[in-house]
């Protein structure tokens, strides 16, 4: 059996890394890491106590063709301290959202999309919805 401590780093392809860095981490905020100087563009993010690595591929066969936000499409998902505070930044940035404070899941939830479709939730616990 494997003994897992957490998950480490997502990575995603991206075919515009200046357009990425510019949405994870001027309008995200996002901190971004030294990366080792790998023979293909990306760019490393901190992201709680996890990492978002971004990698450079103009013809992945992992993006999305659907520009709308799809919630059951496979996705990542971040752990926000305020959901309020978080929907504020985003509708304030123009970031296309869609909002489910009231999900099944137990959690509040907001879904938004990088600039490659990459999907991306947003969620805190209902019960600390303030």
């Amino acid at each position: 059996m494997i003994e897992v401590e957490s998950i480490h780093h997502v990575s995603l392809s991206v075919t515009n890394l200046e357009k990425a860095k510019h949405f994870y981490g001027d309008m995200l905020g996002f901190k971004e890491l030294d990366r080792p100087d790998f023979d293909f563009p990306g760019a490393w993010y901190q992201v709680g106590n996890q990492q978002l690595h971004l990698i450079v591929q103009q013809e992945s066969s992992t993006f999305r063709s659907d520009p709308e936000i799809n919630s059951k499409e496979g996705h990542f998902a971040i752990r926000v301290k305020d959901y309020e505070k978080t929907l504020k930044h985003l509708k304030t940035l123009g970031i296309k959202i869609i909002e489910k404070p009231n999900s099944i899941s137990g959690f509040a939830q907001i879904f938004c999309m990088d600039p490659d479709l990459n999907l991306i939730e947003l969620n805190v616990d209902q019960q600390d919805l303030k």
